[in-house]
């Protein structure tokens, strides 16, 4: 049986105004600002994609302190920089965990390498942390709420996009570490599933700012000269991605005769770049810049205004810090305190607005809704959607694909409190719910 301290059971009770006497305006006087921690890289490798966030959480931020704060306090960002470093990452949210900066949540990481090195920490420290960018899933924390997509929510409708195109063979080319590489395990399994034969998938990795694709690009040519219709799935992360479309035009292969579908090329990576040779290829995304949508429009008009930059970009991972933000404050506001385990409990089924003209929710396995988008790069930079799943889709921890997750779910509700169950025996494997 878990004890609720008595300040925790007035504050959520709503007794707490007529307790203290003074209401909120005393109390926010009493407890100072809510911090928020922010954690992105602002310089190294993947400065250029984490940067941008950084900003929009100091613009959300802002915004949020002008309409009021929230419980009557102020927000307070606490800005660090991991410089791409994925053990700085762990270091840096302990001292925001710890430090006389405490913060009361962590909105940050990119890569998946990063979010590990994160992941105990915040489950040691019991902190929160919101989590913008897709990755390759076989993971649930309690303390850790997943705003981008899972793979059944970017990977495999991508693929069954492709299928439907009359894709036969398939190219997966990612850059080496733990989200390419567990997303093409799913991937493979899906496609074998599906009657894909193992001659007609071809595996690939390269290292984080590989440059070097005359070879790989050359295999690549040869495996779709086979007479089946042949598509790379890209989960090539970084600068990478550069030289690798420009080696694709080298060798004269166009978007007609081996499609790309990329995961991690969004409108910020093609920002001052050449597009000439991407034009055509296309990226799997739950929101794209040229959605048209009222909240859309509203939320671009915010940033350019904010960056002061008429030629300014939103992308995915901004659409989720913009729905983790808002239903972090929500959650906030609706169990009356900002303590932890109170947020954990009453985010569960909290929805709001996304930038495509819907509504996201937050499911008890801490993944959310979200529509899934195919577009098409333009050579202004932009994508065109050329489709899009007719209702948002709940991401899912575990792969249905994979023979070790196939039977287990995630529920952080009381009493389960698991973020393995398997569903067949009704045992958790792990978490608080593990006897």
């Amino acid at each position: 049986m878990t004890t609720i301290p008595l300040r925790k059971w007035i504050a959520g009770s709503g007794l707490a105004l007529a307790l203290t006497g003074f209401g909120h305006a005393a109390m926010a006087q009493d407890e100072g600002p809510i911090r928020v921690g922010i954690l992105h890289s602002l310089s190294g490798t993947m400065a250029i994609s984490e940067s941008t966030l950084k900003d929009e959480m100091l613009m959300l931020i802002d915004k949020q302190n002008e309409a009021g704060g929230l419980l009557g306090r102020q927000l307070e960002p606490v800005v660090m920089d991991p410089a791409s470093d994925w053990s700085l990452y762990a270091e840096q949210a302990r001292d925001m965990l710890t430090g006389d900066d405490h913060v009361d949540v962590i909105f940050g990481n990119w890569t998946s390498a990063s979010r590990k090195a994160v992941l105990p920490v915040v489950e040691e420290l019991n902190g929160l942390l919101f989590y913008p960018v897709q990755y390759e899933g076989e993971e649930s924390s309690e303390n850790i709420f997943y705003t981008g997509a899972a793979p059944n929510q970017q990977a495999i409708p991508a693929v069954d996009y492709l299928m439907s195109q009359g894709v036969e063979r398939w190219a997966l080319l990612g850059t080496d570490y733990v989200y390419p590489r567990t997303t093409n395990k799913i991937l493979e399994a899906y496609l074998k599933a599906n009657g894909v034969a193992d001659d007609d998938i071809m595996i690939n990795y390269t290292p984080f700012g590989f440059s070097d694709w005359q070879s790989i690009v050359s295999q690549v040519k040869d495996f779709g000269s086979q007479g089946k219709k042949t598509a790379v799935v890209s989960t090539i992360n970084g600068d990478a991605n550069v030289p690798f479309y420009n080696e694709l035009a080298n060798q004269g292969i166009s978007a007609g005769d081996i499609p790309v579908v990329a995961f991690s090329v969004g409108e910020q990576e093609l920002t001052g770049i050449d597009t000439a040779p991407l034009v055509g290829h296309m990226a799997a995304w739950n929101y794209f810049m040229s959605v048209d949508s009222d909240a859309n429009y509203d939320f671009i008009d915010d940033w350019v205004a904010y960056t002061g930059n008429d030629e300014a970009v939103t992308n995915d991972p901004m659409e989720a810090h913009y729905i983790g933000f808002n239903m972090w404050t929500q959650a906030v506001e609706k169990a009356g305190t900002t303590d932890v385990d109170a947020v954990k409990d009453s985010i569960i089924g909290v929805t709001v607005p996304n930038l495509s003209g819907g509504a996201s929710t937050m499911m008890p396995n801490h993944h959310i809704t979200k529509p899934v988008m195919i577009g098409e790069i333009q050579d202004d930079g932009q994508f065109s959607v050329v489709w899009q799943t007719p209702t948002t889709v709940a991401g899912d921890a575990w792969s249905d694909y994979l023979p070790g997750s196939k039977n287990l779910i995630s529920d952080w509700r009381a009493p389960l409190r698991c973020g393995k169950l398997d569903v067949e025996s009704m045992t958790c494997e792990d978490g608080p719910g593990a006897e």
